[in-house]
């Protein structure tokens, strides 16, 4: 089964991190394509910066992850070395250099309806980073996961600078979590 059958239906998955059933779906649908990918190297793509609360969903789950040690799994954008606007390129192309026909989840935190925060997203196709704060940077990944963190549609810098840290720490750890339940069923 290919990566893009995989996501024939439903494109993109969305569950709330206090909805346990839904989560068990996106973790199966994560298992899946790490399952299908399973002779590429598997590359985590932790997107965002510290220096933003609502932005830092990124080297958050990067740090959680990277503490794991989990085996062959390469995580990039943590809280020590963060990938962010100015070097995402540099390391898009330090990542397809070093591996050879890289599966990349891109992560990043987004922004969205105000019935949507506190959601997760699995889709498939590249994440568009930046978009939400109107930045044009290189779109990145096979699949990606975002966190929506707060409501956009008004001035998103001003609105991720005032994101609660609460909501965005249990994200990272639930996406965190994710990740590695639906890592280690399939490749150990």
């Amino acid at each position: 089964m290919s990566v893009f059958s995989l996501f024939t239906e439903p494109k993109k998955m969305k569950a709330h991190i206090d909805d346990s059933s839904a989560k068990v779906q996106l973790e199966t649908r994560l298992s899946d394509l790490f399952d299908s990918t399973r002779k590429r190297p598997a590359v985590i793509l932790c997107i965002g910066t510290d220096r933003s609360t609502g932005d830092s969903l990124g080297p958050l789950i990067g740090t959680h992850l990277s503490r794991l040690n989990l085996p062959k799994l390469n995580v990039y954008g943590t809280l020590d070395e963060p990938v962010h606007a100015t070097n995402l390129q540099e390391n898009i192309n330090y990542i397809q250099q070093s591996f050879y026909n890289p599966f990349i989840i891109a992560i990043d935190a987004c922004l969205g309806k105000m019935e949507s925060i506190g959601c997760i997203t699995l889709a498939n196709g590249p994440l568009k980073p930046g978009a939400g704060v109107h930045k044009q940077l290189p779109e990145v990944g096979e699949a990606h996961i975002t966190g929506i963190v707060n409501v956009g549609g008004f001035m998103e810098y001003m609105v991720l600078q005032n994101t609660r840290l609460n909501l965005v720490w249990r994200m990272s750890e639930n996406i965190s979590t994710l990740i590695t339940h639906s890592y280690l069923k399939v490749r150990k």
